[in-house]
C-alpha cells in the first residue's frame, strides 16, 4: 500500500521561515464557542490581536486548501489554518552563525559544520538565528530541511536536504539508524585504580526524558540506549582525555548521560554531574560543551554509494587557542 501523501502547506517559505499550521479544536466547548476561524485565532492569541487583524486583512491567513481567512470564514473543527508568525523581537544575537562552514553541496544535499550554541532549526527563543533559517536566506534555498538534528550545544557535521523530492529517503537513513555517527568529547581521565572503566566499552541503559525536566535520566527497565566509548588520547598534566563516542541509538542527551554515568562527565556540561542552577541547553554562560559530531558515514539511498563527511572543527578544551 503506498504511503499517504504529506500535506503541502498552501503558503510558501517566507524569509527563511515556514508558515505555522494550526488545527482548529473539535471539542464540544470550542465548537459551541467559536462561529468563525477568526474568532478562534483572536481568542488564542489575545496579545497579538491587532497584528492578527492586519494579517487577516492582508490575506496572510489561509485555510488548508489556500482559501483566504476572512472575518466570516466558518469555524470548521479539525480544519487547518496557516499563517506567518512574527519572529520574537527579543531573539538573542548568535555571532556563531557566521562560523557555519559548508562542507559539501550538490543538488540533493547541503552538509555543514555547525558551531556550538547554534540551534539546528527554530525552537523556543531561537527562530531566525538558526542554521536552517540562516542558510535558507543566505543560500536562497527555501526548501532546505535538516535530515537529522544536532542539539544546540553540540558542534559538528549536520546534513540538510535541498529538494522536497529527496527529503524522505535521506531522513529515513537517520530515522532507521543507518548512518554511522562518530563523536569526540573531552572529559576527565578515569581514575588509575578504577578497573571498572576500561576502554573501549559499551554502555547500555534505559533513558527517558520527562516532560518539564530539562535533562534526561537513566531509569530501571528495558535497555533503549547504547553507546560505544573509547579513550583515544590522554593529557595527564590536565587530567583530561579525548574520547571517541559512537551512539548506536539516538536518545535525548544519550552521550552526555552515558559519559556522566561512568563518572566522566563531558567538559563544561551544565547538566552533569550536577545540574547547574538556572541552566538549560539554551544558556550561553560559560565555555561551550566539549562535544563534537566528528563524522557521518552512510550509504546514499539514491545512488547506493558510500558517503562520508568530516568536521574540520576542534574542541577548544583539547586544542587551546
Amino acid at each position: 500500500m503506498p504511503s499517504p501523501r504529506k500535506h503541502v502547506p498552501p503558503l510558501p517559505v517566507r524569509d527563511g521561515l515556514n508558515p505555522t499550521r494550526l488545527v482548529l479544536p473539535h471539542d464540544a466547548a470550542s465548537v459551541a464557542r467559536f462561529a468563525t476561524a477568526a474568532q478562534y485565532l483572536l481568542d488564542r492569541f489575545p496579545h497579538d490581536a491587532a497584528r492578527l487583524r492586519e494579517k487577516i486583512a492582508a490575506g496572510e491567513v489561509v485555510t488548508g486548501d489556500g482559501t483566504r481567512v476572512t472575518d466570516d470564514t466558518p469555524y470548521r473543527p479539525r480544519g487547518f489554518v496557516y499563517l506567518y508568525r512574527d519572529p520574537p523581537a527579543d531573539e538573542p544575537d548568535v555571532p556563531a552563525l557566521a562560523e557555519i562552514e559548508v562542507l559539501h553541496r550538490d543538488e540533493d544535499l547541503l552538509v555543514v559544520d555547525k558551531p556550538h550554541r547554534v540551534a539546528t532549526m527554530p525552537r523556543g527563543r531561537w527562530v531566525t538565528r538558526t542554521v536552517l533559517t540562516h542558510l535558507r536566506r543566505q543560500l536562497d534555498l527555501p526548501e532546505l530541511v535538516p535530515a537529522h538534528r544536532l542539539d544546540r550545544p553540540t558542534a559538528g557535521v549536520l546534513v540538510l536536504t535541498v529538494r522536497p523530492e529527496v527529503r524522505g529517503p535521506y531522513q529515513l537513513v537517520f530515522q532507521e539508524r543507518r548512518a554511522h555517527k562518530v563523536y569526540e568529547a573531552v572529559a576527565p581521565l578515569p581514575a588509575a585504580d578504577d578497573g571498572g572503566t576500561a576502554f573501549p566499552r559499551t554502555v547500555r541503559s534505559r533513558i527517558v526524558k520527562r516532560r518539564g525536566s530539562v535533562r534526561a535520566e537513566e531509569v530501571p527497565g528495558e535497555v533503549n540506549a547504547e553507546s560505544w566509548i573509547d579513550l583515544v588520547d590522554r593529557d595527564p598534566d590536565r587530567g583530561l582525555g579525548l574520547y571517541r563516542l559512537e551512539p548506536h541509538t539516538g536518545k535525548t542527551h544519550q552521550l552526555r548521560l552515558h559519559m556522566a554515568s561512568l563518572g566522566l562527565p563531558i567538559r563544561h556540561d551544565p547538566f552533569w554531574p550536577v545540574l547547574r542552577a538556572g541552566s538549560d541547553d539554551d544558556a550561553d554562560d560559560g565555555p561551550p560543551l566539549q562535544l563534537l559530531a566528528r563524522s557521518l558515514t552512510f550509504v546514499d539511498p539514491l545512488t547506493g554509494r558510500s558517503r562520508r563527511f568530516t568536521s574540520r572543527r576542534n574542541l577548544s578544551a583539547w586544542h587551546p587557542r
